[in-house]
């Protein structure tokens, strides 16, 4: 059988097995928070939907064998005392795998079908093959018998509740294959053009490739730097659906989707290595911009959701990825993005402000990013600092573009913007000491204890220093041992699992430490990377973290959390080289 590849080892129960291009992973987590005994054929087409159980058995009893799970990028195995099962990826809608001393059943995850819902099984005989056809993603899943003993089917062109599956077993001493296929109606039969081994070697090489590409400059200082290249690379689909391109889903568990501020951090960390895929990534949102020049909230394979919106960041991403690749957008580009940027603005500047006010607002907590902040608490619809602070960011980058694209008078009304809402910022939001938070119904005005009300640090050099200083003072007070907690520890509103009332999260703490740092807080800074990157060293790629214990907290597998590991982790190991 095949040995374990090299590779990051890691626990399918915090990351999916799967590969780039993929819309399905092998994984024990079935739905939100719930993981299931047998690891499953989870595919992400129509939502998060478990199709198939794989379970290995003992060919003597037909029982269930007990296997330990292991898994690294290009290869997944269940290895028992009597043998083992070995998972690869031949495509990306393909699998194989290849048993010796133990059998597989392969079977329909839910045993109940309606008109509406759950798995049909049959025998194709055009293709001499057995099909589990899904309600739920709409695709089909056919499995080829490419070598070893059919043991038995059940369930075959039931209908209602039944038991629907096959076995696979091979002779003592023998080796058994199948390929599962991901298909939409109908292929020609599946026919192996590899073996077994040159598909796991095959994948080996594809990862490797990105790996080096995403980060060539990791190393023993930065040992989590290959497993978050993994994270990012096996969250990869193709383009189908209403996801217009090559797009980075936010996890291959119940997470799936691409919001319209996570994707920043995505294209940021793969600009150096993988350019076009993260214009790809900066560009997937934008592709379903509204009339009024909204981003949607987020876009996953069959859904668009504009109910909310997200923080406009994108021009402070922009800047920053322009520098991170290795050849400058071209003028075509440029112009495309400067038009999206400037009506993604614009729709701050009409839609989102209030007659006669300089400040645009959000109408809810998820406008802002931070669903359920502490600054939310007395009112919804306000006007917030952080928001404030990424349009000045976002109205200079425009004005920067316009230069670039020689349209002076437009450069100078968006500088002319911006100052009117830097100076309204601090003449109307900050109150000698901290930034407030300000309803747009009644004008009243309140400060909290959550991280947000400092996020205007993201300004850096347009901060003045004493305002910038005594920020970096109220973000020491946030600094627990393992990052950022989102509110103060001693805040009567803190929660361990409080999503953000308290854990440290990765968007926060990459924009924090820009602006710290391009505010001259470089002491801080450092401090805020090392503890984020030990953190993701020790504790993984979570969607958040418990601040006062590191756990890894929600959905465990958060490709933007492994993008601010590897921008961070490439940001300290370039500062280290120049030393």
């Amino acid at each position: 059988m095949t040995a374990v590849r090299p590779g990051p080892a890691f626990s399918v129960h915090d990351i999916p097995f799967s590969t780039y291009g993929s819309w399905f992973g092998i994984s024990p987590v079935v739905a939100e928070k719930t993981y299931a005994d047998d690891l499953h054929l989870v595919s992400h087409q129509n939502g998060m939907h478990a199709v198939l159980r794989l379970t290995p058995l003992d060919p003597a009893t037909g029982d269930r064998a007990e296997t330990r799970v292991e898994a690294t990028p290009a290869l997944l195995s269940w290895v028992g005392t009597g043998g083992r099962i070995d998972l690869a990826y031949a495509t990306p809608d393909t699998v194989r795998l290849r048993g010796s001393g133990l059998g597989v059943r392969v079977a329909a995850a839910a045993p109940a079908l309606t008109p509406f819902s759950g798995t049909y099984f049959f025998r194709d005989p055009a293709a001499d093959a057995h099909v589990f056809t899904s309600y739920e993603t709409g695709r089909r899943h056919r499995v080829t018998v490419v070598s070893g003993t059919l043991a038995g089917t059940t369930g075959a062109e039931a209908l209602g509740s039944a038991d629907r599956g096959l076995v696979l077993t091979a002779a003592p001493g023998g080796v058994w294959e199948i390929a599962i296929e991901e298909l939409d109606t109908a292929r020609p039969p599946f026919a192996a053009s590899a073996s077994f081994d040159e598909v796991v070697e095959a994948a080996r090489i594809s990862f490797a490739d990105f790996a080096d590409r995403v980060a060539p400059w990791r190393s023993s200082a930065t040992p989590a730097a290959e497993l978050a290249a993994y994270v990012l690379w096996s969250a990869t689909v193709r383009p189908t659906g209403l996801v217009t391109r090559p797009a980075v889903l936010m996890s291959k568990h119940w997470m799936d989707k691409v919001w319209s501020w996570d994707h920043c951090f995505n294209a940021l960390a793969l600009a150096s290595g993988c350019p076009d895929l993260a214009m790809d990534q900066f560009a997937l949102p934008f592709d379903h911009q509204d009339a009024s020049g909204a981003l949607p909230d987020s876009v996953t394979h069959s859904e668009v959701l504009h109910n909310f919106v997200k923080p406009p960041i994108h021009g402070w991403a922009f800047g920053l990825l322009r520098r991170r690749l290795p050849t400058p957008p071209d003028e075509a580009e440029l112009t495309r993005t400067y038009g999206r940027l400037a009506r993604w603005t614009t729709f701050w500047l009409t839609a989102r402000r209030a007659p006669g006010s300089e400040l645009a607002h959000y109408q809810h907590g998820n406008d802002s990013g931070w669903d359920n902040a502490t600054p939310f608490d007395p009112e919804r619809v306000v006007e917030t600092a952080d928001l404030a602070a990424f349009l000045v960011l976002q109205l200079h980058e425009l004005a920067d573009l316009a230069h670039e694209l020689r349209r002076p008078d437009e450069r100078r009304r968006w500088l002319r913007i911006a100052e009117g809402i830097r100076t309204a910022l601090l003449a109307e939001l900050w109150d000698g000491d901290r930034f407030v938070t300000r309803s747009v119904a009644t004008g009243d005005t309140w400060s909290s204890a959550s991280l947000l009300d400092l996020m205007p640090v993201v300004l850096g050099e347009h901060l003045p220093g004493e305002v910038s200083s005594a920020l970096a003072d109220r973000i020491k007070a946030h600094l627990t041992p393992y990052g950022l907690a989102t509110e103060l520890t001693a805040s009567p509103h803190y929660l361990a699992d409080g999503y953000w009332r308290g854990p440290v999260w990765a968007p926060a703490t990459v924009l924090v430490e820009d602006g710290l740092r391009r505010a001259g807080h470089h002491r801080l800074a450092d401090e805020i990377s090392a503890r984020f990157r030990v953190l993701c060293e020790t504790h993984g790629f979570a969607e958040n973290f418990d601040a006062a214990t590191g756990t890894g907290l929600r959905d465990r597998a958060y490709t933007w959390t492994a993008a601010g590991y590897l921008l961070l982790a490439e940001a300290h190991a370039h500062r280290e080289g120049r030393r």
